[in-house]
């Protein structure tokens, strides 16, 4: 390969293989897994995205997550091929739209997107946001497709606290895996209350765009001067630094997206990161932790 040898391959796949998360059912996951928003949606690059995918995979980066949004399913097509003959040692999320997450439409919502993935069960499927459909609903909803054998565990994905406490609140909420949330140094709201209440819950936190969505906030981040001098130190990039940040701890993980080889390797080889606590409280120091109640962010 190109890009990377197989020494080199080994090193950072045995990195990704020991840093879990463990989910509240006793489950292991990777704490660096990929993300695939907006992948699958230009023919021209599909191949590329296929072999990023697979690159990933075989550097550790088993949990793969996609949603019946993304592409209007053309993600989770691309997936689908990306895990063709390896689906046993995938850990595969989709998510659910909100307006087909009660009983009237997730049974044939979940069936399509297992069509599209070529599979015949998620591992964890999330209800993407919060919509009209009661949580109770969709909860009974969950746990029949387990019963079915279509899921073997189900989340949620964009809640904030209250409506976290809400849904446990609910009967059979005590299987919810995870929450799949904004995050990442320079979006640090769920620091003062979402995160510390699922400590408590024992229910990890799952990071999407844990390196920031482009734009300013993403440029200001990687431009940093404290973030760019940790990188000097451990001789790695600013946005590795900014993912070994995301899974500092051991219950969170981050489902960064790569469109090619090269960024794959890069976002694998930050599981072997670990920052020390001199690190952590330079880069607080910059990017504080919220000292009040900041609304959700969702993008």
């Amino acid at each position: 390969m190109d890009f990377i040898s197989e020494s080199d391959m080994e090193k950072i796949r045995n990195a990704n293989e020991k840093r879990k998360v463990k989910l509240p059912d006793g489950t292991f996951v990777p704490s660096l897994g990929q993300g695939t928003w907006y992948l699958g949606e230009n023919p021209s690059t599909r191949e590329r995205e296929i072999k990023t995918l697979k690159l990933g995979i075989e550097l550790g980066m088993t949990l793969v997550d996609t949603a019946e949004m993304y592409g209007d399913g053309g993600s989770e097509r691309l997936v689908g091929e990306a895990i063709r003959g390896i689906r046993d040692s995938i850990f595969l999320v989709s998510k659910v739209y909100p307006h087909n997450a009660g009983s009237k439409n997730i049974f044939t919502s979940c069936e399509n997107s297992l069509k599209r993935l070529g599979t015949d069960h998620l591992d964890l499927y999330l209800l993407h946001w919060r919509g009209g459909v009661p949580f109770q609903e969709t909860v009974e909803c969950m746990e029949k497709l387990k019963k079915q054998g279509k899921i073997l565990r189900w989340g949620v994905s964009n809640l904030d606290t209250a409506d976290m406490k809400e849904l446990m609140s609910c009967s059979g909420s005590e299987n919810c895996m995870a929450n799949q949330v904004l995050y990442h140094l320079g979006s640090r709201g769920i620091e003062f209350d979402l995160m510390p209440w699922q400590r408590e819950c024992n229910i990890p936190i799952m990071a999407y765009c844990p390196i920031a969505k482009g734009g300013r906030l993403r440029k200001e981040l990687l431009e940093d001067e404290a973030v760019n001098e940790i990188a000097l130190k451990y001789h790695v990039r600013p946005l590795q630094v900014l993912l070994a940040w995301v899974i500092r701890d051991d219950d969170i993980i981050a489902i960064p997206k790569a469109s090619r080889e090269e960024h794959v390797i890069e976002n694998a080889e930050a599981a072997s990161i670990v920052l020390s606590k001199e690190d952590i409280d330079r880069l607080d120091r910059v990017f504080p932790k919220p000292d009040k109640k900041v609304r959700l962010e969702i993008l």
